[in-house]
Formats: structure tokens, C-alpha cells, sequence
């Protein structure tokens, strides 16, 4: 499609990413003559499809009730409801299969292409563009908006482009200048924080002991309600893992408050109680009293962060189950089940972060994704103030506002 200055697009996509592209073929699915540009305004596009998922591409979660699915949202849980209605993960893994992309169900619910590899869902956006004639220009920034004569005049740094429709899916930031074009367009943007960030305590013990993982862990923050349970990952900056991710998504607003300062209260396994605990360590005592404490760890702690707890608990390595004093014992209780750490700083997990808050979600019709206050203006994605912890959430969320968008532009389209 080759773009003539006085060309009145029927749809212009701003935004090259997962909700852009999904929205934009989804127009031309439903109406094969429409004409589509998809505007991107750096070089690359589907730049956060390409590392999602350590670069699997983790593009949904497995199918749960909706009420349950929609709990994964710590914002837009109540709409995402109602949106899920009109397009759920089956639904999105019947799209991708029937497009030739095969996907599989891991353990732990992540959806991922069989192939592993998220260049697989790339190629498959790409080739449907192509096949369906959908225009793409990259580095290309909308710089402003306006609206004469149901006409929208896009202002952009390569000239001027007319259309009848904008579907906004330019993702989430926490630069509030991201949003600009918008506010002149008097939409509502909710306060921004980072979401899904890893916890930076550098200068702790626990530095030292970068790469041990553990399967089934309780965080929690002190002098506060939030805590999660899953596995967690000791690195060399601080924690991270699934349980962070999700605690910071939950707490988003309260650690922004905080100023990303705060004490977190690690449980090595979400099991221990100072009642089992008690009980492990009585049978280690009778079973391995002569023994030397550093070789006898409770499980499922390693070995190397055993020998850390024990150092913490004032118990020396050469010490006997028989021989330490039960001071020193509900110490090292202590540590297993509330271990302290002070957090200083949030450092992004590699390249993947989220943004809480965005286009208020006051500002739009659920049921079509357009503005209250501009027709013709729609949005998708991470733009908006919907975002899940991890585990394909935000690709969910992505893919189902997109759809929905993409129905109704066709709609009101026909309607002309």
C-alpha cells in the first residue's frame, strides 16, 4: 500500500507492538478492503514480544474461570472480567493455531510456542501483515492530534496522515511526555509506577550466593499487607523470581510510595512454620546429633545458603546438632522463616517491566474501546491502566483489548 498525501486511511495503528499488530489484522480479518497503517516510532517493532519469556514469547496463561483469571490483573481485574468475555485464552490459542502457530501449556500454566522461540510469533504478525496488505512505517513518531470533519489529522516527523479511525496501542511508560498527545486530546492519565521489578539489595550477604534458587517461597514486605509465595531467585543485585515479580506487581503504588525503600521478610519455604520447623530440627538432633550441623541441612534449603543461615544464627560450621544452644537454634528458626533483608532500589527484569496506570479506564467504553470523549479514538494494550503480574497476563490483556477494538473500528467502518 503505498501512501499518497491526500489518502484517507480507514485505520491508523499507533503503536508496533503486540496489541498494535494484533489489532491491525484483526480489522482487515474482518474486512478484507480496509485500509490499515501501522506507525511505529522507533526503528523495531515488536520489541517486547521478541525478549518476553527469556525469549519464548510466553503468550498467554492456561484457561482458568474468568472470575479466576481476571484475579491476575492487580489493575483492571473488575473490566477484565467483562473484556475476557469477548475474547479469552482459548480464544487466543485457537487464533494463533489457526494461523499455523502451535503452542504448548507448561506446568505452571504459561502458554509458549512449541518452538520456543518468540521469533515464531514475530514471523507470524509479519507474514499476516504482508499477506493482508496492512502498512507499516517505523521511526515514525506521532508528535500530535487532531480531529476536523470525522477526520483525524495525525501530525507526525514524516508529514501529515489523515484517517477515519486511531487505535492507540503505544504501550506503557513511565515517562508522563509518553502520554502527551493524549492529554491535548483531554484524556485522563492515571499516576505511573514500574510494575514487575526485581528487589535491589547489592550490598547484602546474599550476594554472594547468585544463582541459588528456591521453589516454593513467602515474601512479604514488614509494616505492610503485601506478600507473595512462588520460587525465587538470589542474584547478584538483590531477588528475584516469580514471587518478587508478582509482590511488586500488587505493590506497585505502595514501593513507589516508599521510594523502593523498604524490609522485606523472606520465608525459605512457605511450609515452615516455628512448629515444623521445631519438629525437623528435633529429628535431625536425634538422627544426626554427632554430626556436623553444615552438612545436615533442612530441606529444601542449599547447601550454600545453609551454611549462610548458620553463619547468621551465630552457629560455626563445625558445630554438632547435640552441641548448640537452643538460643542459637530459634535463631536459626528465625532465619528460615522470617529471614530480613532491606531493600534499596528496583532494577528492571532484564528488558521486560510493565507500567501501572495509563489511559484512565473512566475514559473508555468497555464494550468498544473508544474514548468517551473522542469517537473514532480506540485503544488497546499496556497503554491503558490494565496490567497483570507475569505469566502471559499482559499479553492477555493485550491481545483481548486489541480484538475488541478491531470489532468495533470494522463495525462503526460498515456503519459509513
Amino acid at each position: 500500500m503505498i501512501h499518497k498525501p491526500d489518502h484517507i486511511f480507514d485505520t491508523v495503528v499507533i503503536g508496533g507492538g503486540a496489541a498494535g499488530f494484533f489489532g491491525a489484522i484483526n480489522i482487515v480479518e474482518r474486512q478484507r478492503s480496509a485500509s490499515v497503517l501501522i506507525l511505529e516510532k522507533t526503528s523495531q517493532v515488536l520489541s517486547k514480544v521478541k525478549v518476553s519469556g527469556g525469549g519464548r514469547c510466553n503468550v498467554t496463561h492456561e484457561d482458568l474461570p474468568l472470575k479466576t483469571f481476571a484475579k491476575h490483573y492487580p489493575r483492571g481485574e473488575k473490566e477484565l472480567r467483562e473484556l475476557l468475555q469477548d475474547f479469552s485464552s482459548v480464544d487466543v490459542k485457537h487464533w494463533f493455531e489457526e494461523k499455523g502457530v502451535r503452542l504448548k501449556t507448561e506446568s505452571d500454566g504459561r502458554v509458549f510456542p512449541e518452538s520456543n522461540s518468540s521469533q515464531t510469533i514475530i514471523d507470524c504478525f509479519s507474514k499476516e501483515i504482508q499477506k493482508k496488505n496492512i502498512a507499516l512505517k517505523t521511526s515514525c513518531a506521532v508528535i500530535n492530534v487532531r480531529k476536523d470533519n470525522g477526520i483525524f489529522y495525525l501530525s507526525t516527523s514524516e508529514g501529515e496522515i489523515k484517517t477515519k479511525y486511531i487505535l492507540a496501542c503505544t504501550g506503557g511508560s513511565q515517562n508522563a511526555n509518553h502520554y502527551n498527545w493524549l492529554k491535548d486530546l483531554s484524556q485522563s492519565i492515571t499516576p505511573l509506577h514500574p510494575s514487575l521489578f526485581t528487589f535491589n539489595a547489592a550490598d547484602h550477604l546474599l550476594k554472594n550466593l547468585a544463582g541459588v534458587a528456591l521453589p516454593h517461597c513467602r515474601i512479604r514486605i514488614r509494616n505492610s499487607k503485601l506478600q507473595e509465595e512462588g520460587p525465587l531467585l538470589i542474584t547478584h543485585w538483590g531477588l528475584s523470581g516469580p514471587a518478587v515479580l508478582k509482590l511488586s506487581a500488587w505493590g506497585a503504588v505502595e514501593l513507589a510510595e516508599r521510594q523502593y525503600s523498604f524490609d522485606a521478610l523472606i520465608a525459605w519455604d512457605y511450609s515452615f512454620t516455628e512448629a515444623v520447623l521445631k519438629e525437623k530440627i528435633n529429628a535431625l538432633i536425634k538422627e544426626y546429633g554427632k554430626k556436623k550441623i553444615n552438612n545436615t541441612a533442612i530441606e529444601p534449603i542449599p547447601k550454600r545458603l545453609w551454611e549462610l543461615l548458620l553463619f547468621q544464627s551465630e552457629i560455626e560450621e563445625e558445630q554438632t546438632w547435640n552441641n548448640v544452644s537452643q538460643k542459637k537454634i530459634n535463631k536459626l528458626i528465625e532465619n528460615l522463616m522470617s529471614y530480613p533483608l532491606t531493600v534499596k532500589g528496583k532494577t528492571t527484569f532484564k528488558e521486560e517491566f510493565v507500567t501501572a496506570g495509563g489511559v484512565s479506564l473512566k475514559d473508555i467504553h468497555l464494550k468498544t474501546m473508544e474514548s468517551v470523549k473522542i469517537q473514532g479514538l480506540h485503544f488497546a494494550g499496556e497503554l491503558l491502566n490494565i496490567d497483570g503480574i507475569t505469566g502471559g497476563f499482559n499479553f492477555q490483556a493485550a491481545w483481548t483489548t486489541a480484538f475488541i477494538a478491531a470489532k468495533n473500528i470494522v463495525t462503526s467502518l460498515n456503519k459509513k
